[in-house]
């Protein structure tokens, strides 16, 4: 195939040379930290719950280490085939259906994401901020959560998102990573301020809800039928594949071992921080959390300043975290239908006003957006982490089938593959035993 073919406009058609001015190591990291983390760290302690502390410590280890892996793989077709995006990749290794499919799957995915993290703002945002007013200010402009939704997303999320360069939102992926950091401090520092057996405090009167000295007890081991949604939910924890290769274009001194060694640093730091998150979580709380652990701070600690302050701060974390998905989301549109085109600043606007609009849209008048993307999300996350890599590598490589990238990238392709139609069966089941 022929390089006009593979490349188009929007593109770089090559990385930039080592000594390139370009983004440095450290925030290049942190804005993949920041695309790494989202939601979903609010459920990892009750997923432990249902592990086991040693059960989910080496499920989650493993899922890191296959994330890493895929993106070796990613990265290791991008220096075979002189590519530097996804769509690319799909395009070399199937043409026009294959980017097509993955431009496809990075805007629903991404999309979705979106949606999903302004629903969070929406419905929480105004509770965060109604526990610092004195009084009662119910019926207010500022506690409407709509309202504040379009105010944010016209102050922050768009002008953030209009911007040019990944890159460029290095310093508001560091402050999202500080407010990660304090989250996990401070479940850590809350591990003893509430005592176990479980005490509920209602109107100053306390109630023990937990008599059983077992329930304090750690498990190491733990399954039931809760834990089935332990491997899906850890493979959307590690789903920054989107981001990868804008974040490598713009990387300052780019290789493949450099971009590699970002991967790992912020694969590691991510983990480190769901561990930490998980563990101190579900030692304060044992089989009694939540599957959100922020609630179960605010049941036990009601008027602790310190929790009201690490709930804003998580939100202020999720808002952060809107424009950086936004990148590829938009690069994937351009990618379907303005390839042929120059790099235009009215096409840039209108694609990203139009992307704003539409997240804020599903936010806000798509019933049951989380589940709607739970039936999404199963299978094109799924496809971007593990069948993508591991299919494209499988059709591009030159090297010998039972070379140990192969059988990895063959691994992965067969994971991805389960891992995806086991989600979608749980999601589908659940919604026919709700009703």
């Amino acid at each position: 195939m022929a390089w006009e073919e593979v490349h188009g406009a929007w593109g770089p058609k090559e990385l930039p040379r080592p000594g390139s001015v370009g983004v440095s190591y450290g925030f290049s990291v942190l804005n993949l930290v920041n695309a790494i983390m989202g939601s979903g760290i609010l459920g990892l302690a009750y997923v432990m719950a249902h592990t086991g502390i040693l059960g989910f410590s080496f499920m989650l280890l493993i899922v890191a280490l296959l994330a890493s892996f895929s993106v070796h793989l990613l990265l290791s077709m991008c220096t075979q085939t002189a590519v530097t995006s996804y769509e690319d990749l799909g395009l070399f290794a199937f043409g026009l259906p294959g980017k097509v499919v993955v431009a496809g799957t990075i805007i629903i995915q991404n999309v979705g994401a979106m949606s999903s993290y302004l629903l969070i703002i929406e419905t929480e945002l105004p509770t965060a901020i109604s526990e610092f007013l004195p009084g009662d200010y119910s019926g207010s402009w500022y506690l409407d959560g709509k309202t504040l939704l379009i105010i944010i997303c016209v102050v922050i999320v768009f002008p953030l998102a209009l911007l040019p360069k990944i890159g460029f939102l290095g310093y508001t992926s560091s402050l999202s990573f500080f407010f990660m950091v304090f989250f996990a401090l401070v479940i850590v520092i809350k591990k003893w301020s509430i005592p176990c057996p479980l005490t509920l405090n209602c109107m100053e009167q306390y109630f023990q809800i937990s008599n059983a000295t077992d329930d304090c007890k750690p498990k190491l081991f733990h399954f039931s039928k809760e834990s089935v949604y332990t491997l899906p939910t850890m493979v959307f924890l590690f789903l920054c594949h989107t981001s990868i290769l804008p974040i490598y274009c713009e990387l300052q001194s780019p290789s493949k071992k450099r971009m590699q060694n970002v991967t790992n640093t912020a694969i590691a730091l991510s983990f480190l921080i769901y561990l930490i998150s998980a563990l101190f979580g579900y030692l304060t709380f044992y089989d009694k959390v939540a599957s959100d652990v922020l609630q179960d701070y605010g049941k036990y600690l009601p008027h602790d300043a310190v929790v009201r302050t690490v709930r804003l701060c998580f939100l202020c974390a999720v808002i952060l975290t809107v424009p950086l998905i936004h990148f590829p989301a938009r690069k994937a549109l351009m990618m379907m239908f303005f390839s042929n085109f120059s790099f235009s600043w009215i096409h840039h606007f209108l694609i990203t006003l139009a992307l704003n609009i539409i997240i804020v849209l599903c936010a806000i008048y798509v019933p049951d957006i989380r589940n709607v993307f739970g039936v999404i999300g199963s299978s094109t996350s799924t496809c971007l982490t593990f069948v993508f890599p591991g299919l494209f590598y499988l059709k591009l490589s030159r090297e010998d089938f039972l070379s140990w990238k192969k059988l990895g990238a063959f691994v992965l392709l067969i994971l991805g593959g389960l891992v995806g139609n086991f989600s979608l069966a749980v999601i589908v089941f659940n919604w026919i035993n709700n009703k």
